[in-house]
């Protein structure tokens, strides 16, 4: 598999996300034992960048992760986030990004990991009562001590990253970026380009939705989370469906699947962005690799670019609210 530089740091040019290991879709019976073959299958096929976070279980995700790596940690760049758990007394969910919690967030996922190091450590969500300044000032010194390689955000506003970035260099930022999530291509990444910062897409398929393998609401468990995604919700379903008749178009003139397209699409995007699709299958992991080797026309590009928009905000109110913009 092809590598590229995001922000300095070498990573293959497809991820793995492995949040929906543990539990955050209900998308059918699965297992650890499942989802360590996916990593496994994942790294054979050329795969480097596995990224989690403390949050994910919470904390069970980065175990999994861990014990699956064990013996092949150099060939991994491992990806995980704090701040979205505070360990003073307010617990998962709670966002802190004070560097009295970053000392206890780093030492727990370093355990987890079964690691003495974190390629990639990421502010999971920009933290309002903690000035960025003191946040990257604490990685930077984490940095110095060998804890962690390289600082990422999630989800950070234009202004948040250069005022991080000039406390110390910003390796990646992580944010939602699909065929029906465009917004960062107005001002995040041009500005990510102009600091030389590198762009992790998270859900690149749009929370399942871009598969086509979702045609209704009923499709999902009733304790997937997505069923109160606003465009998961009613009429915008309906609308968003055409999205994705059209990337299958596309799909059906090569011979691929809808998935593979919109990854095939990211991919074209640019060398600084490197997705991380998220599964635990080992058949999707094959399915979404796959989609390194399409190679899409100038007209299919310009016909994908030119998508109608999806309809609903990507989060619910409360979701909306804790992104930094």
């Amino acid at each position: 598999m092809k590598h590229i530089l995001i922000g300095g740091l070498e990573v293959s040019c497809l991820g793995l996300g492995a949040m929906s290991m543990s539990g955050f879709y209900d998308i059918g019976a699965g297992s650890d034992e499942e989802s360590t073959r996916t990593i496994h299958r994942a790294l054979e096929l050329g795969v480097t960048h596995i990224d989690t976070a403390e949050i994910y279980g919470p904390y069970i995700n980065e175990e999994l992760v861990g014990r699956a790596i064990k013996g092949r940690r150099d060939q991994v760049v491992i990806a995980t986030k704090f701040g979205f758990v505070s360990h003073a007394g307010g617990g998962p969910g709670v966002i802190d990004s004070s560097p009295a919690n970053i000392r206890i967030a780093v030492e727990g996922s370093l355990k987890r990991l079964g690691t003495d190091y974190i390629d990639l450590y990421y502010q999971h969500r920009v933290d309002r009562n903690t000035p960025i300044e003191d946040t990257v000032g604490t990685l930077a010194q984490l940095i110095k001590e060998g804890k962690i390689k390289h600082i990422g955000l999630s989800e950070a506003g234009v202004d948040t990253i250069r005022r991080a970035h000039a406390v110390h260099p910003i390796t990646a930022l992580q944010t939602e970026y699909s065929l029906w999530t465009r917004d960062p291509e107005a001002e995040l990444l041009p500005l990510l380009r102009e600091l030389g910062i590198g762009f992790v897409p998270y859900s690149p398929l749009g929370h399942g939705f871009l598969t086509g393998q979702i045609k209704s609401p009923e499709d999902l468990a009733d304790n997937d989370w997505r069923k109160t995604n606003p465009r998961f919700i009613g009429e915008n379903f309906q609308r968003n469906l055409r999205i994705v008749e059209e990337v299958k178009a596309v799909a059906d003139q090569l011979g691929a699947t809808t998935a593979q397209i919109a990854l095939a699409w990211l991919l074209a995007q640019g060398n600084d962005i490197a997705p991380i699709p998220g599964t635990r299958r080992v058949a999707r992991v094959e399915e979404n690799i796959a989609s390194e080797s399409i190679e899409l026309s100038s007209e299919q590009l310009k016909r994908l670019n030119n998508l109608t928009p999806a309809s609903g905000e990507r989060h619910s109110e409360a979701g909306m609210a804790a992104i930094d913009r």
